[in-house]
């Protein structure tokens, strides 16, 4: 079925062009056009003139919307229900967020999603495993007593699961000081993308991982050491690599605006994603949750065990767009960017996603001009939020 929106100004994921149209055939972007260009058959839909049609945003770590988490129950549904709570803050695409737990969580966990993957406008991209392979000396929320190093069980396991999920994508965030690089390269080749996060690992061991296979960082800075003149660590080692990818939470909660804008100087560009680290209390007024047999309560825009320990971020994308436009001073394309074309060349979908283009999904935000989200279209089936 053909559709034609016009009369809001377009990002194209390069730059924001006034007086376009967007035509769409089923799931796809056939052309971008100026409006004098456009078919007449079927009529426009005319969207509001102050408004910005952009490329729907991707998230690559969502534990948990609408209040559910994925640890809880990695089933179709919940991928589901995630990816529809996200959906109304602008995000077309998610990677349902498993942290860290058993082999049978995780088995579960990437059958679920490679089911909600092979369903049409579902907007599950995959998978993201957070652990188990992780530093029990930075464990955040993690439970450290299921933290351990993978042994062969595993890595054929991922392997046969990546396989089995082609249709999607899956990251697996890792310590590279708990995997060896022998399994870094062959989960690697298997098509997985490695993230580092949740590490103590020194510098030189990070480098290591690097070259093994790990491709970015996962929430840089957080559930890492801090920089010592000695003791530089991973987080040197993530702003030292030019190819290396490093997603962050700006919710001027998590990293200091001031240390945020500073990974944006020193980063070549493309190469900061921002994700939401979203628990069950996104999309809902919930004031509390369980984590882990922990009680995790909201405070204030943050999410906090009794200790004090952050839990996960109470953020959306769409504000974090936001953040980086008041917050870190970017300008507007470029923090678009951030949510939609970098993290879909991280994971390898930058050929239909990121962008308005002819070919690209048609997966998109429609934006007012406060940058609150009025629309979006997931394969060219609209849902709107505000004024239509």
């Amino acid at each position: 079925m053909r559709r034609v929106l016009a009369g809001a100004r377009v990002f194209t994921g390069d730059r924001i062009v006034d007086g376009h149209a967007i035509v769409t055939e089923g799931p796809r972007i056939t052309a971008v056009l100026p409006v004098a260009d456009a078919p007449a058959d079927p009529p426009p839909r005319r969207l509001p003139a102050d408004a910005l049609l952009v490329p729907g945003f991707l998230d690559l770590q969502v534990n948990g919307a609408g209040g559910v988490l994925f640890n809880d129950a990695p089933t179709l549904d919940t991928a589901l229900a995630i990816a529809a709570v996200a959906r109304r803050t602008g995000t077309t695409g998610v990677l349902p967020t498993l942290m860290t737990d058993d082999r049978a969580k995780m088995r579960r966990a990437c059958e679920a999603t490679a089911l909600a993957t092979a369903r049409p406008n579902s907007g599950v991209l995959g998978v993201h495993l957070e652990g188990p392979f992780l530093s029990r000396e930075r464990p955040g929320v993690h439970p450290p007593e299921r933290m351990r190093r993978p042994d062969p069980e595993d890595i054929e396991f991922l392997v046969a699961a990546r396989r089995a999920g082609d249709r999607g994508r899956m990251l697996l965030t890792l310590a590279p000081e708990c995997v060896d690089d022998a399994d870094l390269a062959r989960l690697a080749a298997a098509g997985i993308t490695l993230a580092a996060g949740h590490t103590a690992a020194t510098v030189e061991r990070t480098r290591e991982a690097l070259a093994a296979g790990v491709r970015g960082f996962t929430h840089l800075f957080n559930a890492m050491p801090p920089v010592i003149n000695r003791q530089p660590g991973p987080v040197v080692a993530a702003l030292a690599d030019p190819d290396a990818w490093c997603s962050v939470i700006a919710d001027g909660v998590h990293v200091h605006p001031a240390l945020l804008r500073l990974l944006v100087q020193v980063k070549p560009r493309g190469k900061v994603v921002l994700v939401t680290d979203a628990m069950p209390p996104s999309g809902t007024a919930a004031t509390s949750f369980t984590l882990f047999g922990r009680a995790i309560r909201r405070d204030s825009g943050r999410l906090v065990t009794e200790d004090g320990t952050l839990a996960g971020a109470d953020i959306d994308m769409a504000a974090s767009v936001r953040n980086c436009v008041q917050l870190l001073e970017l300008p507007v394309e470029e923090s678009l960017r951030m949510a939609s074309l970098y993290p879909a060349c991280y994971v390898g979908l930058d050929d239909e996603r990121g962008r308005v283009a002819p070919g690209y999904r048609a997966d998109l935000t429609l934006l007012g001009p406060d940058l609150t989200v009025l629309a979006t279209w997931v394969g060219g089936d609209e849902q709107w939020y505000g004024p239509a």
